[in-house]
């Protein structure tokens, strides 16, 4: 597969196909195809030797024929052939034979660990693109297709594989390698030294971990992979996998389909017990897992079949955590110690949406739980394993590792709208009633959903998750600009979900059991109560049933954030400030998109014919008076509006805001305009020097929500040339106009002070009167306003291309009706004498007339 380019799926040649087994027990392999031309296979067992099968010898190595051929068809066949083929294979080879191609298969698949073999590249594959391929991909990778088949045959062998812990997540990784066994049992027993002339430690898995830990990690190692902006990640064959396996193993309805079997009426035995091939300090007790449990009391793995679908379906959630969420130490949030390596995973978007595809299947599967039987003794009869599996599976397999995973990202994703991804993964995870089987009723479809009261134990259990990133949350929030309709809808998601009825009250009511005195909770009970084995099999032993709510809530964050936890009311002052600076934050915002959108009215109205002769002052000047949502378009300022208006409603209901202090609140927002309409300037003092900036001040101006009208002050004769001019005429036309303004300077200052209609309209031809007007909206030196250049004439308006482009088009225009150029000449001097007597007549002082 190494050989098959950067895009595996792509057809080649096709070659002629016979009977596929008989052919590839005949055929030989190809000159070079043998161990010497062997990929190193990395420190985890895939370096020429050939995994070692449990309870049996050692195997002997061997050049394998199997795996030479189908490594020359990766170069040779188009991608649907290849896979059927290998359907081929799966059937008619034995397992002995099977399991030395295994591992190829995988990398092949997948992609190798380091990242530099893509493999089928399931993260780019869609439909839309190559529907042949896709559907291909997907039928060979689903649960009952040929790879599981594959799977589960090499399974009921009992061969093992090595994967490097050298590809683990951080924490697992530096835990293993300090000899610290890691709480989670899927690393239990599993960890072994290199043989000899080997690198680095490996975790020996059975073929169903071995396959699960590539196919989950492949979405980290291959990361890198170029990704075209056209795909959608939620459409891809990797995020249709994810989802197919999620509702394979870990059902809402009925039972886990039980594997296929090559043995007639016999099942896949479960993976044994292993003896540590390295000793090991544990940090927590170590628990048997739900297999073994059911192991110790039956004599036959075979005669319980429940066995089987919990050991599957707990070993790929253990994996999906695992592989996904566990980058981040709990300690580095704890500041109990030093992390042991440097943590530098980021987290990408598509990481993200698979992520939150996981949460929200798990709300579904454990909001599955069949209701509980009155009699507490026919409970303990007839619960089943994957009952019992879906009332522990989040707060004892997730919870932990994706608080620490959401505070990463709250605290290091950069502040833009790629945040969007993180945020609705938060808001799934804090609403698991969407998820619930039970409808509204219709009559109420109109009206929010109250929260019900039955969910008080899953915020309670989950405080931090709804209150600390609520902070967290909202810090971003304070630093982001809210003019922008990306930001203005993120808050809008937040407040519209806190703002479901009865939500607000019952995380009060977990702030205060919380905040209820420790009466009965020894201090040397923490750790023992708080930091519990959350990744462990969840048929471990446990601590007694705890039945005191408070000491539950008190469980829940000091086991997150350790005892010395100094907890930040989501309700109590200081919060509640951030709110109300976020308030005032919105109204801004809102004051500069009702701005933005007047000048962008103000813009497209003054376009008229007119502006073809001339330029508008900004053009001439320099200013720059626009913003992003210029290019947006006004629909985006409406949207942006209406997310800030409804926030801010959200936000009065969630904390009770006074609604006279957010009057006058506004109200202070609303004087942020001008005598004349247009936004304020930013906070500053005036002082000899001019205006200098306050902090609020540059606070304003940082987050965008106020500037000064940056714009040219100086001599616009002498300002530089632009683009849309040519050079020479500038320079030509700057003399013509410096000898006319030199020869009559003394009759132009004669006519510009006469009082009648004349001296209007020369002044309105040769000054300039708004120019000290203009100069206060920046922060320029006083002595700037006092400079006045007097009546001038200007002709630099004729070296645009403009002007220039527009004149010979109506002189083109003029031939058609046969009026020669000194008449064209004419007419134009004609009109525009018309104009000018017109707007001299109404708007003398309108605004600054410059050519």
């Amino acid at each position: 597969m190494e050989a098959a380019g950067p895009s595996p799926w792509q057809p080649a040649a096709p070659a002629p196909v016979g009977e596929a087994g008989q052919r590839w027990r005949q055929r030989p392999a190809p000159p070079g195809s043998g161990d010497a031309e062997e990929r190193r296979q990395g420190a985890g067992g895939r370096n020429g030797t050939a995994p070692q099968r449990t309870m049996a010898g050692p195997h002997l190595q061997q050049p394998s024929f199997l795996l030479a051929t189908l490594k020359a068809d990766c170069v040779n066949k188009p991608f649907a052939q290849r896979c059927h083929d290998l359907e081929t294979v799966i059937e008619e080879f034995p397992a002995k034979e099977l399991h030395s191609i295994f591992p190829w298969l995988v990398e092949s698949i997948f992609g190798s660990l380091d990242g530099i073999i893509v493999g089928w590249n399931l993260r780019c594959l869609q439909g839309r693109t190559n529907p042949t391929e896709y559907s291909v991909a997907l039928d060979f990778l689903d649960p009952s297709g040929p790879m599981m088949k594959l799977v589960y045959k090499l399974q009921a062998e009992e061969y093992r594989y090595d994967f490097p812990v050298s590809y683990l997540p951080g924490p697992v990784k530096a835990s293993i390698q300090e000899q610290v066994l890691p709480e989670c049992s899927l690393y239990h027993n599993k960890v072994q030294f290199p043989s000899s002339g080997g690198l680095g430690l490996n975790l020996a898995l059975n073929p169903f971990e071995y396959y699960m830990f590539y196919f989950a990690i492949s979405l980290i190692t291959q990361k890198n992979s170029p990704i075209a902006h056209h795909i959608s990640p939620s459409n891809s064959a990797y995020f249709i996998l994810v989802d197919t396996y999620l509702k394979c193993f870990l059902p809402t309805e009925g039972s886990v389909l039980p594997p296929p079997s090559s043995n007639p009426g016999g099942a896949i035995p479960s993976p044994t017990p292993r003896s540590p091939a390295v000793p090991f300090t544990s940090y927590g007790m170590h628990h048997t897992s739900l297999l073994k449990r059911h192991i110790a009391h039956q004599p036959s793995v075979n005669a319980d079949p429940a066995s089987q679908e919990i050991w599957r379906s707990e070993t790929l959630l253990q994996i999906f955590v695992e592989m996904w969420l566990h980058h981040y130490s709990l300690e580095m949030y704890q500041k109990m110690q030093s992390p042991h390596v440097k943590e530098s995973f980021k987290p990408t978007e598509e990481h993200v949406l698979v992520v939150r595809l996981l949460v929200k299947h798990l709300h579904a599967f454990s909001n599955s739980l069949k209701p509980e039987p009155l009699s507490p003794s026919a409970h303990s009869h007839t619960a089943s394993p994957l009952e019992e599996f879906k009332r522990v599976v989040i707060p004892r397999f997730v919870q932990q590792k994706l608080y620490i995973f959401l505070q990463h990202c709250f605290g290091h994703w950069p502040l833009d709208a790629s945040f969007r991804a993180v945020l609705e993964m938060w808001l799934s995870y804090l609403q698991p009633w969407r998820y619930a089987p039970e409808k509204p009723p219709q009559t109420a479809e109109l009206l929010p959903r109250s929260v019900s009261e039955k969910w008080a134990a899953f915020i309670q259990e989950n405080l931090l998750m709804y209150t600390k990133l609520f902070v967290g949350f909202l810090n971003r929030a304070l630093r982001t600009d809210l003019v922008s309709p990306k930001n203005a809808l993120m808050v809008f998601r937040v407040a519209k979900v806190f703002a479901q009825p009865n939500l607000a009250e019952m995380i009060l009511k977990g702030e205060q059991l919380f905040l209820e005195p420790e009466l009965v909770m020894p201090h040397r009970q923490h750790r023992l109560f708080m930091t519990p084995t959350l990744s462990g099999s969840f048929f471990s032993s446990w601590p007694p049933t705890i039945t005191d709510a408070s000491f539950k809530v008190k469980s829940h964050v000091y086991s997150l954030e350790g005892q010395d936890f100094q907890y930040k009311q989501m309700f109590g002052t200081e919060v509640r400030n951030l709110v109300l600076k976020l308030a005032q934050l919105i109204c801004q915002a809102q004051q500069t998109a009702k701005s933005i959108s007047d000048h962008s009215a103000e813009t497209s109205a003054s376009h008229s014919f007119f502006s073809w002769f001339k330029f508008t002052p900004s053009e001439m000047n320099g200013s720059y008076t626009g913003n992003d949502l210029d290019e947006i378009g006004q629909d985006s300022i409406k949207k942006t509006d209406e997310y800030l208006e409804k926030a801010l409603e959200y936000l009065c209901q969630i904390f009770k805001l006074n609604e006279a202090q957010l009057t006058q609140m506004m109200m202070k927002c609303g004087t942020a305009q001008d005598e004349n309409g247009k936004k304020q300037l930013p906070d500053c003092i005036e002082s000899e020097d001019g205006l200098i900036l306050t902090p609020l001040g540059r606070y304003q101006m940082i987050n965008g929500l106020r500037r000064f009208e940056v714009q040219y002050q100086g001599d616009t004769e002498l300002q530089p040339i632009r683009s849309y001019e040519n050079a020479t005429l500038v320079r030509l036309l700057f003399r013509l106009s410096s000898a006319l303004n030199e020869r009559f300077a003394d009759q132009m200052d004669v006519l510009c002070s006469r009082e009648d209609f004349v001296g209007r309209f020369c002044r309105y031809h040769l000054t300039n009167p708004h120019i000290i007007q203009k100069i206060r909206y920046s922060p320029v030196l006083k002595d700037r306003t006092n400079q006045n250049w007097g009546p001038r004439i200007s002709l630099r308006f004729l070296a645009s291309y403009r002007t220039l482009v527009s004149l010979l088009m109506m002189y083109f225009i003029a031939s058609w009706f046969y009026i020669g150029p000194v008449g064209c000449t004419f007419i134009i001097l004609l009109g525009y004498f018309l104009y000018a007597v017109i707007m001299t007549f109404f708007y003398e002082g309108w605004k600054p007339h410059e050519h």
